[in-house]
């Protein structure tokens, strides 16, 4: 599977993010991926105004994810990425969705609210309660999660027992002391505690760290970008897979039951 990272600096305004969404879909499918990865919260962004999620949220069939569907139309090209959209109660959910040819193939609402390091998602968000799906792309099963739940090894576990050949990982992971260090720390752990890729894309610009890195199974860090915007290509190979789990055959020699949600 040939997976792009398309790393942007998200604004105020829906229409320049449908905009830059589009222009790296074109250039991620020119560029022979099977798989395009956008970061956390396309929709909109203002690091002055935190309640912009809200007021912005837009429903699945408003004008930006629609302006979206439609570029993807005509193409096997998979796109994922998390948008807010309202839910009851006045708040919105932090949607992780997959679009193809077309159509919204899968979605997923984020588990674990950023609820920490001074910040409160959940004066926003609403969390789901559901384990996130896998979608099939190219051949290879990919479980989906959204920054702040890179955080929580029992997903990442859970998804990998499920199946999981690849984890992605839209972002907007907040600059501060040592971030960039626990950025590259936990995604390369539920890399190797796992044995699956782990495709994690940031979104860059004054607030937030950029620094998309895709790792493979067995901890290597095989493509990344710096703090601007950028498109990063990299290639997933099934067999990298079965050697890591042949070699380091931790979800076989695990001694404990599979993760399980407690709203289950």
């Amino acid at each position: 599977m040939k997976v792009a990272m398309g790393q942007f600096m998200v604004a105020r305004e829906w229409q320049a993010n449908a905009e830059t969404c589009i222009a790296l879909m074109n250039q991620a499918r020119q560029g022979g991926a099977d798989l395009l990865v956008l970061p956390e919260g396309v929709l909109a962004r203002d690091i002055a105004d935190p309640d912009l999620v809200l007021k912005a949220a837009q429903p699945l069939d408003g004008p930006f994810v629609t302006q979206l569907l439609a570029a993807s139309r005509g193409n096997g090209m998979t796109t994922m990425m998390s948008v807010h959209v309202p839910a009851p109660g006045g708040k919105a959910w932090n949607l992780l969705i997959a679009l193809r040819n077309g159509e919204i193939i899968a979605g997923y609402r984020k588990l674990h609210l950023y609820d920490a390091f001074s910040m409160q998602e959940s004066d926003n968000v609403t969390p789901g309660n559901e384990v996130p799906p896998l979608v099939e792309v190219a051949g290879m099963r990919v479980g989906l999660m959204t920054c702040y739940d890179v955080r929580f090894p029992e997903l990442a576990r859970r998804l990998a027992l499920d199946g999981a050949d690849v984890l992605v990982l839209p972002s907007a992971w907040v600059k501060g002391p040592l971030k960039e260090m626990h950025w590259e720390v936990l995604v390369t752990a539920r890399a190797l505690e796992n044995t699956c890729y782990v495709v994690a894309v940031g979104e860059c610009g004054p607030r937030n760290i950029g620094c998309s890195l895709t790792v493979d199974p067995l901890g290597v860090a095989i493509a990344r970008a710096a703090e601007a915007p950028a498109l990063v290509f990299a290639c997933l190979d099934p067999a990298r897979i079965a050697h890591a789990r042949h070699h380091l055959p931790v979800l076989e020699n695990r001694r404990f039951s599979p993760p399980r949600l407690n709203a289950e």
